[in-house]
């Protein structure tokens, strides 16, 4: 610590590039400051700093560190706590960034980061932006001082050791985790696809606050006794409620009811939620993806061909490719891509899908032609698609009965609450046959892998050769190449995305090859991951990396507006 404390204190009031000079590790005492990264000026992105506090004083009990499960649990209470002790601490100490402690706060899921991380030998490592104080472009030494080895080890105390932190929450917090993936992990063997215990809180306080709504009026989850479902959970026991079975699932009711709010959280249940979130014991089969219409998207060489025919002017759709799709053709690209990429659940309301790709009834199917019409409408083929390939749908619908002829379970929300009308919406369906003509044949048709081109993948300028930026989870800039990424609704926290950029420029040649499809390079990237940590992805140890699923990595490529592919139906 002398070290470093002469160091700043002989810089004081030098130009702010004299920083440099502090990059490096420094021993404070217990502690190990590193000093990764020293920002250029003080308006700057602020520097990267790592702290580690040893095993002998972080203490953290054996049973707290693994399996790995809870291991994830564990970091994530430190992460909460250190951002917000950070947040508590920091101080105006000069110009611009001057003194800023930040941590990017973790959401309402568990997700495994890099802000925090576990050694093996009990260690406990924080990674973190710092603000180094400066006044105009001069820098403040003693400020700078105190900040380092006042301000931070204090920090690392408060939200690093066992004995400083509420070591009741910190357990419940760790088997909440444990329990809920518990859940997740029995829904296959139980034939399930989802699963919501009683007394879940679903509605959230607003579109942009996740976490529970709170108040009189808000009605807990109950299960309909027909779908009444119990799991194990290995700490706080069995629990009760609705299992949603394989299949294909309608989930009915009036405007207002909660029909899309049980699906916002079916769709929020492929994550961990931390305690009291509500949605701690729904879960959902990790490999979901949530469809919807997104009109003006890229589409590369993905064979539409079970959904979409031949277009006019006899143009094929087996290797589709467009820069502007249409609410259909995007619906039916993001189900085939999902499909390419193993996805065993299709999440799908029909306030966001295109209305044309859902159904085409017996009067319209009357006035156009089959012939006139290349769309084959999602009724069609649902069941070919879980028959075929046990794929299943859950699917909210409003507006359209014909889905009851091939629906196998139709759950109704009435003023929030559920109720299986399975056996009455096959007694309506029979009392009143439709009308309309089955389209598309007897077969779901090709699911057709491709291959990334790894030269489209191009994250240079004309002056970097990496330069990838994010903002939140709604966008990507892989070099030149903005990628709208807002439809991607597995993506939970910023930090997945700033994983998923520094995905793509890892991968790009070394499992983005050409040679393996894109499932394949998903997968073998995933696999890198679990073997070698998120630190794979990126050299430079940074803290604000998150686990992401093959199936997001996938959707964000399939984004790219430059991306290439090759498939046995064709260029694209």
């Amino acid at each position: 610590m002398a070290s470093l404390t002469d160091t700043l204190r002989s810089i004081d009031g030098a130009s702010y590039g004299a920083f440099k000079r502090i990059r490096g590790t420094h021993p404070i005492g217990e502690l190990t400051l590193h000093i990764d990264h020293v920002q250029g000026d003080p308006f700057a992105a602020p520097s990267r700093v790592r702290v580690v506090v040893p095993g002998a004083l972080a203490a953290f009990p054996d049973d707290l560190r693994s399996p790995p499960v809870r291991a994830v649990a564990l970091r994530d209470f430190l992460a909460r706590r250190f951002a917000e002790a950070a947040a508590d601490t920091r101080t105006r100490r000069g110009s611009g960034k001057s003194g800023l402690l930040a941590m990017e706060p973790p959401g309402q899921q568990v997700l495994d980061r890099t802000a925090v991380l576990l050694h093996p030998d009990g260690a406990v490592e924080a990674r973190f932006t710092v603000g180094l104080p400066a006044r105009g472009r001069r820098i403040l030494g003693r400020e700078a001082n105190a900040l380092l080895t006042e301000d931070i080890p204090a920090l690392a105390h408060a939200a690093l050791v066992h004995t400083a932190l509420d070591a009741r929450a910190l357990r419940h917090h760790v088997l909440t985790v444990e329990d809920t993936r518990a859940l997740r992990d029995q829904l296959a063997p139980h034939g399930l696809v989802a699963f919501v215990g009683n007394g879940a809180v679903l509605p959230r306080r607003s579109g942009v606050d996740p976490r529970p709504l709170t108040g009189p009026d808000v009605v807990p989850f109950s299960t309909p006794p027909e779908r009444a479902v119990t799991l194990e959970r290995p700490n706080a026991g069995p629990i009760t409620g609705m299992g949603i079975p394989t299949g294909i699932t309608l989930i009915v009711g009036g405007g207002y009811h909660g029909k899309s709010t049980l699906l916002h959280a079916l769709a929020a249940g492929i994550h961990d939620h931390v305690p009291g979130d509500g949605r701690e014991h729904v879960v959902t089969d990790p490999t979901a993806v949530r469809i919807r219409a997104e009109d003006g998207r890229r589409v590369t060489g993905v064979d539409i061909s079970p959904f979409i025919g031949t277009l006019p002017g006899g143009r094929p759709t087996s290797a589709f490719t467009t820069d502007d799709a249409s609410g259909s053709t995007s619906q039916a690209a993001a189900i085939l891509e999902a499909l390419e990429i193993g996805t065993r659940l299709l999440l799908m309301d029909e306030d966001t899908c295109a209305t044309n790709f859902l159904i085409r009834d017996h009067r319209m199917q009357q006035l156009i032609a089959s012939g006139d019409e290349p769309i084959t409408p999602f009724l069609d083929k649902a069941r070919q698609l879980l028959d075929e390939h046990g794929t299943s749908t859950l699917l909210v619908l409003g507006g359209s009965g014909d889905y009851f002829d091939i629906a196998d379970h139709v759950l109704a929300m009435h003023h929030y609450r559920a109720a299986d009308v399975t056996d009455r919406a096959h007694a309506i369906a029979r009392a009143h046959p439709r009308q309309r003509a089955p389209e598309g044949g007897p077969r779901f048709g090709p699911i057709t892998p491709r291959r990334p081109d790894p030269a489209s993948i191009d994250p240079s300028t004309d002056r970097r050769d990496v330069r990838v930026r994010t903002r939140g989870t709604d966008e990507l800039t892989l070099g030149d190449t903005p990628i709208d990424v807002a439809a991607v609704a597995g993506l939970a926290h910023p930090d997945q995305l700033e994983a998923i950029a520094a995905a793509l420029v890892h991968a790009r040649g070394r499992h983005l090859d050409g040679r393996h499809t894109l499932r394949e390079a998903a997968e073998r990237l995933l696999d890198e991951i679990d073997r070698e940590g998120l630190d794979t992805l990126d050299v430079r140890r940074r803290g604000d990396l998150a686990r992401f699923r093959v199936q997001d990595f996938a959707a964000v490529l399939n984004r790219l507006r430059t991306l290439g592919v090759e498939s046995d139906g064709g260029a694209g």
